[in-house]
């Protein structure tokens, strides 16, 4: 084999070709990725730091929107305007850019046409238009532009000017039709009609030149003429001090925006995600890279014009820019989908950019490096997946999770995940050996486990509709159980006796040549008919209704089961016969906590404080009611919206061994695509372990909530023993609740809630207080509100009805201190 005839891959006697075309004596390499995964470092480090500051209310999100508008109005219209000037226009190669503006536009219009046929006639113009922006505005600049500037500054540089063409180019064509879409949809919700079209379409135009991007760009191709490609110097210094504070800024407001997004998903949006993250991150680069191979054909350089192909998919994968969500607030639609796909587009997009970019430096690629290096890559990645694993299975059996629907069928996924990656480490050992009989054993081991994770998605799905339908399965979870493992084992039967194994090939993918492919797509078909088939179910009902007509019940259903007597969660407490108040202070059994002197002079005017011996004698239960119902809310929470964002994530990778098979089955020839899809596949498959422990393996009861309280034990213990006095903050936020806004919060949200057969206790939920701070105008959102509920508990105003928890907006029972 020589470089003219480039690197194949043998199976079945066909040779797949994935080398580059053109002369040998190119370059070693079309691109250095020595600076991806620093870059990649950088931004996601810089994103990560964000998302921490917002999640830990360091930064509220009514202080985000500065720094985004910052962002959006100054920095990045100041780095449009420098690089409009200073573009050189001669460099330019127009075909490629035709083409990947025709791949925007195709991917707009299918998006745009599914809308339409699939959306409801009341707001079917709002979503189309919104969607499609979704799926073709990329995050260019903040994202995009460091990742390029790593692989191509020193090959081809000229690449990153193209960033500044498309990007302005698609937001001045594109996106005035999506916002026309959505001017008609407010224009038809009227119902008065009273706007004309053409008055629409001034409000679109009129829309299009305020943006501060567009205007910044037209002036800079203004500029780049009557200035000749030069920034006068007076400007330079502001102009570039504007322009650099871009890169830091967007990527740190990017983590902002996404704090909290995952929790808007609801149960019926999660089609349309599986949808819009497709077309954006599979359907748009493979578009933009067969636009530039039908289009580019000026280009001399077989290998310029591969590399501008490839540079091509790699732009594609660019996930979406925030600013979309920024078009949902303001149009009021569709916010929870655009801000939820934008946050998991850019996870999903990281391991893409970094697997593509990785196999596209390699200019020639012999067949047995190509099949050990995939190998190597789901040997390493099942190491590390495996562990994840153990850990989140593990995190299931402790939490008492793993009895309960739809957890049961999660942790049947988890241990199917975990025997698919194990198979796969014994595989790497075993395939390079002359032991037939360990290579069946291994095979079969790998491959059940392996059609097992296929499977099980769908199971999962399904699962869900007949709990939302039926609050129950109405069908026994062991027939879940059995299609689950005995449809992958049948089908693994079926390979053994029936197949021929493949002598030539290490991929345990396809060790039975063309019969593994066929089963493996009827499976994976099946699979994502089922589980997008369930989704289609779910999308159709309001969850999110159910869900707190469920929790809202919980309490009394729990008080029912523990107290038959017909009696009311909420009444006058029992008097005692001495005239005592048999109320349940739980707290005041234990010596009182110290109060700063300024709070306890106001509550000696307002409220009398509680009798000695009053718990004492009242409390008759050994075991609080209401801490039983958070323990068994704890367990009880079905977590419908993290298994839905799983079977969402697994979807997709099914729907990308969906095209490995078929690629395969259809084209003799699949060429040097295939292999990028091939190992994102590998990825796919041994990796699931990292989504598993993302949204499994992190407990907020069992891990999160524990760690946080050990270490502010350890941070701030041993100073609240030396030193009683609060910050002047604190002190002050609890003095000016206590004696303005107390007696008014207890009258709208404190009630008397039982927690003994003859006890009542006066308390709240967290959530109850976040949202009372909000309309009495004392917190501006729910960071506030919480940071707000943190204080008055640091200054003793408040606790945990068990003191087991720190404020938090959630259905937690807290009190106020007498």
């Amino acid at each position: 084999m020589t470089a003219d005839t480039g690197g194949t891959m043998q199976s079945q006697g066909t040779s797949f070709n994935f080398s580059y075309e053109g002369d040998s004596s190119a370059p070693s390499s079309s691109m250095s990725i020595d600076k991806l995964f620093p870059a990649l470092l950088e931004c996601f480090g810089i994103i990560l730091c964000g998302y921490i500051a917002g999640r830990a209310n360091i930064i509220t999100s009514t202080q985000a929107k500065g720094l985004g508008n910052f962002v959006s109005k100054f920095a990045l219209p100041a780095l449009l305007f420098k690089n409009m000037v200073l573009l050189d226009f001669g460099n330019v190669i127009w075909p490629f850019l035709w083409s990947i503006l025709l791949a925007k536009v195709s991917v707009f219009v299918i998006v745009c046409v599914l809308t339409f046929i699939v959306a409801s006639p009341d707001s079917r113009f709002s979503k189309a238009g919104l969607y499609s922006i979704f799926a073709t505005q990329s995050n260019d600049f903040a994202l995009g532009y460091p990742i390029v500037e790593a692989l191509y500054q020193n090959t081809y540089p000229e690449y990153l000017q193209y960033i500044y063409l498309v990007a302005p180019v698609s937001l001045m064509l594109l996106n005035p039709i999506g916002f026309a879409f959505c001017e008609i949809q407010k224009w038809k919700n009227q119902g008065n009609h009273q706007q004309s079209k053409l008055r629409i379409m001034g409000l679109v135009v009129l829309q299009v030149l305020k943006n501060p991007i567009v205007f910044m760009v037209v002036i800079g191709l203004i500029a780049h003429f009557v200035l000749h490609q030069t920034i006068p110097a007076f400007m330079t210094e502001f102009v570039d001090g504007l322009a650099n504070s871009f890169g830091g800024a967007a990527l740190f407001y990017l983590g902002l925006s996404m704090v909290g997004q995952l929790g808007k998903l609801t149960r019926s949006t999660v089609v349309t995600l599986i949808l819009l993250i497709t077309a954006k991150l599979l359907l748009m680069p493979l578009i933009c890279k067969d636009m530039v191979d039908l289009l580019d054909n000026s280009n001399t350089s077989a290998l310029n014009h591969s590399s501008l192909s490839n540079y091509a998919f790699l732009y594609g994968v660019f996930p979406t820019a925030p600013s979309v969500a920024i078009y949902a607030v303001y149009y009021n639609t569709e916010l929870e989908v655009v801000t939820s796909g934008m946050v998991i587009s850019t996870f999903l997009s990281a391991p893409i950019m970094y697997v593509s970019a990785w196999l596209l430096t390699i200019p020639w690629m012999d067949p047995q490096v190509l099949m050990n290096s995939l190998q190597n890559v789901s040997f390493n990645i099942s190491i590390v997946s495996l562990v994840a694993l153990v850990w989140t299975i593990g995190v299931m059996f402790l939490s008492k999770k793993f009895n309960r629907l739809p957890h049961m069928f999660t942790v049947n996924l988890f241990v199917a995940q975990c025997l698919t990656c194990i198979g796969m480490i014994a595989w790497n050992f075993v395939v390079k050996g002359d032991n037939f009989i360990g290579q069946v054993l291994t095979f079969t081991l790998l491959c059940t486990s392996l059609y097992s994770t296929y499977v099980w998605p769908g199971l999962i799905a399904l699962s869900l509709v007949l709990l939302k339908r039926f609050e129950d399965l109405k069908v026994s979870p062991g027939v879940f159980v059995i299609a689950g493992w005995g449809i992958p084992a049948f089908v693994t039967a079926l390979l053994l006796i029936s197949g021929e194994k493949m002598s030539d090939t290490i991929d345990s993918l396809f060790f039975y040549g063309n019969l593994q492919r066929i089963c493996t797509t009827v499976v994976v078909a099946l699979s994502i008919l089922l589980g997008g088939g369930s989704l289609v179910c779910l999308s159709r009902g309001s969850w999110a209704q159910n869900d707190q007509i469920q929790e809202g019940n919980s309490a009394e259903d729990l008080m029912t089961e523990v107290e038959p007597e017909s009696q009311s969660l909420f009444e006058p407490a029992v008097t005692h016969p001495g005239g005592l108040n048999r109320a349940c202070l739980i707290c005041d059994c234990a010596p009182p906590q110290p109060m700063p002197d300024m709070i306890i002079s106001t509550n000696m005017n307002n409220t009398p404080t509680a009798l000695a011996g009053q718990c004492e004698n009242g409390c008759e239960s050994t075991d609080c009611l209401l801490v039983q119902v958070e323990e068994l809310q704890q367990v009880a929470d079905r977590q419908v919206a993290r298994h839905l964002i799983l079977c969402l994530l697994l979807t997709v990778s099914l729907l990308a061994n969906l095209s490995s098979c078929l690629w395969l089955l259809f084209n003799r020839v699949p060429g040097r695509l295939y292999l990028e899809l091939e190992f994102f596949c590998a990825v796919a498959n041994y990796g699931q372990g990292f989504l598993s422990f993302a949204l499994f393996g992190l407990d907020k009861h069992l891990i999160i909530l524990p760690f946080k309280k050990r270490l502010y034990r350890l941070w701030y213990g041993k100073k609240q023993e030396e030193q009683m006095d609060l910050p002047e903050d604190i002190r002050m936020t609890c003095t000016q609740f206590t004696k303005y806004h107390k007696d008014q919060c207890c009258h709208d949200i404190v009630k008397k809630r039982r927690c003994g057969k003859r006890t009542m206790v006066d308390c709240f939920l967290g959530c109850e207080l976040v949202e009372w701070l909000q309309q009495v105008g004392l917190a501006q959102d729910v960071g506030e509100a919480v940071l707000y509920g943190t204080r008055l508990q640091q200054g003793g105003v408040l606790q945990h009805i068990k003191q087991e928890y720190d404020f938090q907006d959630s259905r937690l029972y807290y009190r106020f201190i007498s």
